[in-house]
């Protein structure tokens, strides 16, 4: 106590002391700065603006897919509101899943940042220097803006354009949706200047630049001639477009669709003539089959050389809060302790084509009887089936599958009694490792998943990036220009350029045939990259792609007469194998197209705040 008593007539001394002090008293926040003082400082600025990149997130690493919104996959957990596919879409208080990416007050906020950075980069309060420009920072925060609004503008259709931040003391806070081509407009005019002020800029890897600005008009403005957005087209194939009193908020009511493709062609190839990026499209003839599977997984994972496909995207490090780094855990198999996450669906597999090019067909014998023989070499970099060779086996598992196979059926073994005995694969829901976490499809994706056995992805994070932007979408974009302006020689040139890389034979197509076989392309070469979701709807096939219902295979292996096999490995000389191709069981996953779903319905939060906005048709 002695020690005590002593002690305290010091602390009361200063505490006066202190209080007397104006300088105490007016000590600022150690965990806020004041926002005049941000924009007088260079690195203080760089800061601001570096926090509106938070607003893209994991990209399309989150646990749920947007693939799984589609015809390449279907989320494997209940209870997500992901796999309901109607019942989520249809209540504008409850819309289910909403990604942070699309989410309409999520993209507002960013919005708000970046017109906050623009505002007040206009006219620079610090010098600007070799490692931080005011005129870099302020191209960056106009490609943000563009890349939010592009984000509104795909799902939910003209959004109110704001683009100023909105201050207390506003006369009126609320605003009306602005039409389809002014917003197109809008995000092309940010994307111009953000392309003007990062030209000859060297960016570091993550930070935009004068190439992502292109690569982000090219796509709004393929977007922006496609069926969905011409009214009269989208009309004639919706009668819940056709009967609604606003459609110019869903697309162009006047101009011609020649002009809008040929706007689209024209900055697809403003792209493709920039140097430094694509991958192995220089090609005459095919690879081999081996090597357009390697090239295709040299893309997905961005190494050796792959990289060069990166125009803009969002990278990840080992790092606590990294969520886009659990890919491999989030979705790999069951049987190495995974979450089979996001699955791949039959649906999918069923469109690789064949080796020679022709279409996969299970009423072809030969076909049927070795579905994963042949295939377009993408597929086995994309997609772990029945049989693929993977990753070495957990210590707890290693026994019961030294040759380190994905198992997905049902197969019989000889016992230790020499009984004949039905064997359930270590990575179906009945496995013998984990019965819980199985895929419902008999498939796990590959892409995107780093393959290096040391990565352990129950316990590992990885560090491939997720593209938002690559080259070869540009080329598919020009590709799809070309076609719709009937230029069929160059389209058909440089598809072949993708499908030589990829070891697939050329394409001599004309016509709509044409058509179909570039947008099944399309389909596998971009296949889990967040865009068949908006494809499948923009062309207006979605009830019968994105509303199929979900399927899967049914394997079972039996022994051949004599054989003898007392731990299981894929093996066709000691197995006969039965494939079936089945939907997903009802109830799992019940899948229908609604012709509402074509836009996402605005929140019923939102419309409450702002009453000047105007709901999406059906909702």
């Amino acid at each position: 106590m002695k020690k005590l008593k002593n002690i305290v007539p010091v602390i009361i001394t200063l505490f006066v002391v202190m209080a007397c002090s104006d300088d105490f008293v007016n000590t600022q926040p150690l965990s806020e700065v004041p926002e005049e003082a941000v924009w007088k400082d260079p690195g203080l600025s760089q800061a601001f603006v570096t926090d509106i990149y938070n607003g893209l997130g994991n990209g399309g690493f989150d646990e749920q897919m947007l693939a799984s919104l589609t015809d390449e996959a279907m989320f494997t957990h209940p209870g997500r509101g992901i796999n309901t596919i109607t019942e989520s879409r249809s209540n504008p208080a409850d819309i289910g899943w909403v990604n942070n990416t699309l989410n309409w007050p999520n993209m507002y906020a960013r919005i708000r940042a970046c017109n906050l950075a623009i505002q007040n980069l206009e006219k620079p309060q610090f010098e600007n220097t070799a490692q931080i420009s005011a005129d870099v920072l302020k191209g960056e925060a106009h490609f943000m803006r563009a890349y939010f609004y592009h984000q509104l503008l795909r799902y939910y259709g003209g959004v109110p354009i704001v683009d100023k931040p909105y201050a207390l003391g506003e006369a009126d806070y609320t605003i009306a949706r602005n039409t389809f081509a002014e917003c197109v407009d809008f995000i092309v005019s940010d994307c111009d200047l953000a392309a003007q002020l990062l030209d000859g800029k060297t960016m570091a890897s993550g930070r935009t630049s004068k190439a992502a600005a292109l690569a982000l008009k090219a796509r709004i403005l393929l977007y922006a001639a496609s069926d969905l957005h011409d009214i009269p087209t989208a009309s004639a194939n919706s009668d819940n477009i056709a009967s609604f009193s606003n459609p110019e908020v869903l697309g162009y009511t006047s101009g011609t669709r020649e002009e809008r493709w040929q706007k689209a062609k024209d900055a697809a190839k403003a792209v493709l003539d920039l140097s430094g990026y694509g991958y192995e499209l220089g090609l005459a003839a095919p690879v081999s089959a081996s090597q357009g599977t390697t090239n295709y997984a040299n893309m997905s994972l961005s190494k050796n050389g792959g990289e060069k496909e990166l125009i803009f995207a969002r990278y990840f490090i080992n790092a606590k809060d990294e969520g886009g780094a659990w890919v491999g855990r989030n979705n790999g198999p069951n049987g190495y302790h995974n979450w089979a996450g996001n699955t791949p669906i039959q649906n999918l597999v069923d469109d690789y084509e064949m080796m020679d090019g022709s279409s996969f067909d299970w009423e072809n014998t030969e076909h049927a009887s070795a579905p994963y023989t042949n295939r377009d070499p993408r597929f086995y970099a994309t997609i772990l089936y029945d049989g693929a060779p993977w990753k070495p086996r957990t210590a707890d598992a290693a026994g019961k599958d030294p040759f380190n196979q994905i198992q997905t059926g049902q197969y019989q073994i000889v016992n230790s009694s020499g009984s004949v005995v039905s064997y359930f694969g270590l990575d179906t829901r009945q496995s013998s490792i984990e019965d819980w976490n199985g895929s419902r499809t008999g498939y796990y994706m590959k892409k995107f998943i780093d393959p290096d056995p040391a990565i352990v992805d129950q316990n590992t994070r990885q560090q491939i990036p997720w593209p938002f932007f690559r080259y070869t979408e540009a080329v598919l974009n020009y590709v799809e220009a070309c076609i719709e302006l009937g230029e069929e020689a160059e389209a058909v040139q440089w598809l072949n350029k993708i499908r030589f890389r990829a070891g697939m034979p050329a394409v001599a197509d004309a016509g709509d045939a044409l058509r179909q076989r570039y947008r099944n392309e399309r389909r596998v070469e971009l296949a889990y990259e967040e865009h068949r979701y908006h494809d499948a709807r923009r062309w207006m096939i979605a009830p019968t792609t994105l509303g199929q219902k979900a399927g899967r295979i049914s394997i079972t292996a039996t022994l051949k007469p004599g054989k003898d096999v007392r731990v299981y490995k894929y093996d066709p000389t000691s197995y006969d194998y039965v494939y079936q191709p089945l939907d997903i069981d009802p109830g799992i996953e019940n899948r229908a197209w609604l012709d509402k779903m074509y836009f996402l319905p605005i929140q019923r939060d939102e419309m409450n705040r702002n009453n000047k906005l105007v709901q999406n048709p059906g909702y």
